[in-house]
């Protein structure tokens, strides 16, 4: 199995860290806590230097996102006070508030930024149980589309799918429009797929919900597909499940694998790389774990 060199630094947060993510380029790092707090800080080979701390949250920060580089520095936050903000750097490591979402009635627990080619998008899940999704107009405004209902007793997750249509760079046809669909997890115990319908501008469900799991759905990853012939999203479960879901060619169901199980040990997060080939899981334990797929829809585990 392979290794991988554990780096550890201070946060400065007063009190528990909910999320770490980098930037598109890993130089930059963002944490967010129960403080209220978000910290920016600088990657520079093993050193991590804080550089900034935005405060404007009223209650503890449960995730962070990075938007793509081409937008600028942007970064999105959420939490327990029910909002979503947007923050943009204005000059060097100073940032502010470019927008805040208000529109959900309890808790903001997970963002997810759309592929770039689909313009400056953001997915939102609250505890309200709805989905939101907030799009940047050429004005200089902020439009907002309501899921309601998506998981009637809490949304836990979410996120986009990649804008090429799977199949786009192997089939012989042309490469088809950017397609607009989203994956949630729910404390219904199930994962959704979402579809963008242009025509009538709604998010429909599409298909039936995935259930695979016996307990809340903490987190759900759609994989990078590089065009290739399938859509796979995996989803990690209060009960103990690592799941990856394929698509079949026809977009008519998905098939489950459990990838894992961790004898009952909620698996709080998942996460894949760029290419698309490694799933990383973390369990209630601490301890993150490599998956690669390897033959007949087998998985096996790649680090100690």
């Amino acid at each position: 199995m392979a290794t991988a060199t554990l780096a550890q630094f201070e946060s400065g947060h007063a009190d528990m860290v909910h999320d770490v993510e980098f930037d598109y380029y890993g130089k930059r790092l963002a944490t967010c806590s129960s403080d209220r707090m978000i910290k920016i800080f600088d990657v520079v080979g093993e050193q991590v230097v804080h550089v900034a701390d935005l405060g404007g949250h009223e209650g503890p920060v449960f995730e962070v996102a990075w938007s793509h580089p081409k937008f600028g520095s942007l970064l999105a936050s959420c939490g327990y006070d029910n909002r979503v903000i947007v923050w943009k750097e204005v000059t060097e490591n100073v940032w502010q508030q470019i927008y805040q979402s208000t529109m959900h009635t309890a808790s903001v627990n997970s963002l997810s930024w759309a592929p770039y080619e689909l313009g400056l998008s953001l997915a939102a899940a609250s505890s309200d149980g709805s989905l939101s999704v907030l799009t940047y107009q050429a004005d200089g405004t902020w439009t907002t589309e309501l899921i309601e209902n998506a998981h009637p007793v809490g949304a836990n997750s979410v996120s986009w799918s990649p804008a090429a249509p799977k199949g786009s760079l192997v089939g012989s046809k042309a490469p088809g429009m950017p397609v607009k669909r989203i994956a949630s997890g729910g404390s219904d115990n199930t994962v959704k797929v979402w579809t963008y319908e242009d025509a009538n501008r709604m998010w429909h469900l599409d298909g039936s919900p995935l259930a695979g799991h016996a307990d809340w759905v903490r987190d759900v990853a759609w994989a990078p597909n590089l065009g290739l012939p399938m859509n796979t999203i995996a989803s990690a479960g209060q009960d103990g499940r690592l799941i990856a879901w394929t698509e079949r060619e026809d977009g008519s169901t998905w098939d489950p694998v459990v990838v894992h199980d961790f004898a009952g040990a909620p698996v709080w997060r998942v996460s894949w790389s760029t290419s698309g080939n490694l799933l990383a899981a973390t369990d209630a334990s601490g301890a993150v774990t490599l998956w690669s797929e390897v033959t007949d829809g087998r998985w096996q585990q790649v680090s100690e």
